[in-house]
């Protein structure tokens, strides 16, 4: 039975509810996976930071009621966050980025997978910049340093359209896709539907914890844009930049549009596509679109995701999933560390043959 000791970059909802995971489940995956994960070390800009080479207790970074700067408490803490030190002293083996994403450069997310990876430590990641600013470089130093690049809840939280696709899909070629890829302004046009004005729907979003205070992003389509480019370059093979994606929001549908789609059989959804041209060349674009009421994508309500894969051989299929959510988003970090412990005992099964 492995142990994968782990650092934690950010303790905000996902890295808590990866700890409250390994709080109650440990167990179940030693039996189930074949390894535990032991937390070495935290780092979280209100709490501070804290390294612990023989491990901190899971159930009791969940359930203390931390102040600001509250690790600087703990044996091995401080109340300064320092990611830095955190990501290169730690005795981790995987260090877990879940920082917010900078849509501009990616840092700091960059440099943290930048750090562990040429120290040789694995990253999983949910954060969209790395992978969709940097994933050439990160993949090229993870390969250096023989070590794990992974990020699948990047695009759907917990659904694993990256991977399922890549697995399942070899050989199918590949010709785009299309999908639903943000929860909030799906959700948004869901209320629209039922007769809220956009800054109503916006307003119930924010109260439910889908929408953030501030809800660009997610409403004027930028967060959906570094979802197409994370699925074109692994999917279609493309080398797409944010800045080379069209990107049209939600901002500007009004209850008539939504109401004259209703009339005439169809309604309003926020699409991320890439294709691929004729040419080999690869086009993304985030626009909404009036889907007919017998398109896949458009029985997709409230915050839930779907994508439809659009392949040479097998047609249209379409994956549908959760695409939010701590505890979904959690379980795409733990379906990367499965990922790593399975190549890792495939590596060592090849050395002993």
């Amino acid at each position: 039975m492995e142990t994968y000791n782990i650092a934690l970059i950010g303790f905000g909802g996902v890295n808590r509810a990866l700890a409250e995971l390994i709080a109650t489940k440990n167990s179940l995956w030693e039996r189930d996976l074949g390894f535990r994960l032991n937390i070495v070390a935290v780092s979280d800009l209100y709490l501070g930071s804290v390294i612990s080479p023989n491990g901190l207790d899971a159930k009791t970074l969940v359930e203390a009621n931390f102040a600001k700067g509250g690790f600087g408490g703990l044996s091995g803490g401080s109340a300064e966050a320092d990611n830095a030190t955190v990501i290169n002293t730690a005795p981790a083996d995987i260090v877990v980025e879940a920082t917010f994403t900078n849509p501009k450069d990616g840092e700091p997310a960059v440099s943290h997978c930048r750090w562990a990876l040429k120290s040789g430590k694995h990253v999983v990641t949910t954060n969209k910049g790395p992978v969709a600013l940097a994933a050439q470089e990160l993949k090229a130093l993870a390969k250096a340093n023989r070590a794990h690049f992974e990020y699948e809840g990047s695009v759907m939280s917990g659904t694993p359209v990256i991977r399922m696709a890549k697995n399942c899909f070899a050989g199918a070629e590949m010709k785009g896709f299309e999908g639903i890829l943000n929860g909030t302004s799906n959700f948004v046009l869901g209320r629209m539907e039922s007769g809220l004005d956009f800054a109503s729907a916006v307003a119930e979003a924010q109260a439910l914890g889908y929408a953030e205070a501030d809800p660009t992003a997610d409403v004027e389509g930028f967060d959906v844009r570094l979802k197409v480019v994370i699925l074109a370059n692994e999917l279609l093979g493309a080398n797409l930049q944010p800045e080379k994606v069209s990107c049209q929001g939600i901002s500007g549908i009004s209850r008539f549009d939504i109401e004259a789609a209703a009339t005439a059989n169809s309604r309003w959804k926020l699409i991320g596509s890439a294709v691929r041209n004729a040419d080999g060349t690869v086009t993304g674009s985030v626009s909404p679109r009036q889907l007919p009421l017998e398109h896949p994508l458009a029985g997709v309500n409230g915050a839930t995701n779907a994508v439809s894969l659009n392949t040479e051989l097998l047609g249209s299929v379409t994956v549908t999933g959760p695409g939010a959510g701590r505890t979904e988003t959690a379980y795409a970090l733990l379906s990367d560390i499965v990922a790593i412990h399975r190549a890792q005992s495939g590596n060592l099964a090849k050395e002993a043959a």
